[in-house]
């Protein structure tokens, strides 16, 4: 059978797979924005205030230590028990998150240190669903096909951090915040048994030695790293100076150093090096990482600046990143089709970068007296350039490698991506404390400023009409102000990644009419019920 001849068939057996799949995405991505619009009401009941920080880091903690280790086991023992192993994982963490500081684990008090260890587990299992994702789609079909799918992943992922919000805040007003995880459950299990139905991928030989020493080594360093971001410069944390951040960076770097001459001489090493002597490779990983620093470093003020400068509820502040969102899922879907039909890749990170700066900008331009609508049409334009570039720099790493380092290049670049988002939040978090300190105290005097900031440069509504009207226009226009500033700085690693592109080099996508001749390795056969 010729390629175009089995190409309808491939895509009708893709078709019967990818329920399974869009779930998975969408337990990966639900998650977060429920658990972050439930919080308040967890900390609340388990009285954990000085803690509640640690829900998040745990979780994110063990999503990048997992990530790059559940991509290549799922290159030495294939992919579908390994990721069928990470979706039990994430629903056994998300039912004990759940039972955290309940009658089940006796009631004693400590249900906030409970739901941290329970937030770690799941974040562990969470680091295979989306590295999975991407690898099964690519070891279903060869690239050239591949951007129409994982264009549809892209939709699903903007769609699940719309309705996050939307589903955690009814939740949290009208459910117990334990069904912030319960709600994984039935999610998780339908996907689970659609793909032991559905998914049937080669079995690997097994003869294999798993880099255990390259792994831990890896560890060290990745949680000194999420550590130092979580840490550095916080509220809850330590001053960028101390020895505790000191510390980390020191095991971090050492880490690396230690790292890079054991995986030089692993038989299967966790992280193979080889792969980073490619051009595009390293490329992407550099786009994905500035990528993850721009937009998830940015991004997480924004709700702040809805929320507070513009009096938007919680739960209107998710609808009002529908422009941004609606906007991200049209072009992944465009862009998918686009690379499927002509092969060409090249120009769109170049447009997602160049675009992605300008929404920056436009973002950084807002003040008091921007509109709702104004900031909506900023953030379309972001969302633009975002739907040229999530899912084409991952497609351009798994085409720059041969297909037994798939899951090790989509792994890398989910790693890079979410490594950068949290280098982003800590730098962006540290400028805009900064600029909000220096400003508060010229606008409103050094004494209100210490009373604002002491409560963590963070008012409600109702605490925002108790303030004197002097006091109150100065801290919204030094908060508006702060926020500016973080888009501004934003905008100079924006610029980068178009930059980045151009060096690109377009290599014809495996399985087009130009790759036939390619010194490859070809994509397996599948089988499919």
């Amino acid at each position: 059978m010729t390629e175009t001849a089995a190409a309808p068939a491939r895509s009708r057996e893709v078709m019967i797979v990818l329920p399974g799949l869009v779930l998975a995405i969408m337990l990966a991505m639900l998650d977060n924005m429920i658990v972050g619009t439930a919080m308040p009401r967890i900390v609340a009941e388990l009285n954990g205030l000085e803690y509640f920080t640690w829900v998040t880091t745990a979780y994110v903690l063990g999503t990048t230590v997992s990530t790059p280790i559940w991509g290549k086991l799922g290159d030495l023992y294939g992919r579908k028990n390994i990721f069928l192993g990470s979706i039990v994982l994430f629903l056994i963490g998300s039912a004990l998150c759940g039972m955290a500081g309940s009658a089940m684990f006796g009631g004693t008090g400590d249900g906030m240190t409970e739901l941290i260890a329970f937030r770690a587990l799941q974040g562990l299992g969470a680091g295979g669903l989306m590295v999975n994702v991407m690898a099964i789609i690519g070891d279903l079909v060869p690239p050239r096909e591949r951007g129409q799918y994982q264009g549809i992943m892209a939709a699903m992922m903007s769609l699940a951090m719309i309705a996050g919000p939307l589903v955690g805040g009814f939740i949290t007003d009208h459910l117990n915040w334990r069904w912030a995880f319960y709600v994984n459950l039935p999610l998780g299990g339908v996907a689970l048994l659609w793909l032991i139905a559905k998914l049937h991928l080669p079995k690997k030989r097994t003869e294999h030695r798993i880099d255990w020493l390259g792994a831990g080594v890896l560890t060290v360093g990745i949680t000194a790293l999420v550590l130092i971001t979580s840490w550095g410069g916080q509220a809850h944390g330590y001053a960028w100076g101390s020895w505790q951040i000191i510390l980390l960076a020191v095991l971090a770097v050492v880490s690396l150093a230690v790292f890079l001459p054991i995986e030089k001489r692993a038989a299967e090493p966790i992280m193979p090096l080889h792969v980073f002597r490619n051009r595009n490779f390293s490329l992407t990983s550099l786009i994905g990482f500035l990528l993850g620093f721009a937009m998830f470093g940015a991004i997480s003020f924004m709700p702040l600046f809805q929320q507070t400068v513009q009096g938007a509820s919680a739960t209107n502040s998710g609808l009002l990143l529908l422009p941004m969102m609606g906007a991200m899922m049209v072009v992944s879907l465009f862009v998918g089709r686009a690379i499927t039909k002509t092969g060409k890749y090249k120009i769109y990170p170049v447009i997602g970068g160049a675009i992605m700066a300008v929404g920056m900008w436009l973002l950084s331009l807002q003040d008091v007296n921007t509109s709702t609508f104004q900031t909506g049409v900023f953030i379309a334009v972001l969302g633009l350039g975002m739907g040229f570039l999530m899912q084409t720099s991952m497609l351009i790493a798994q085409n720059s490698v041969e297909q037994r380092d798939l899951g090790v290049a989509s792994s890398a670049s989910t790693f890079f991506r979410s490594i950068g988002g949290s280098f982003g939040i800590s730098l962006f978090g540290a400028i805009f404390n900064n600029h909000l300190t220096a400003s508060l105290t010229e606008k409103i005097g050094p004494q209100a400023a210490a009373a604002v900031t002491a409560s963590g440069g963070q008012m409600n509504s109702a605490a925002l009409d108790q303030l004197p009207p002097q006091i109150k226009g100065g801290f919204l226009e030094s908060l508006a102000g702060s926020i500016s500033s973080v888009f501004g700085w934003a905008v100079l690693f924006a610029v980068l990644v178009p930059v980045l592109a151009l060096f690109i080099k377009e290599i014809p996508l495996r399985g087009g009419p130009t790759s036939a001749s390619e010194d490859r390795e070809p994509v397996p056969a599948v089988a499919f019920e």
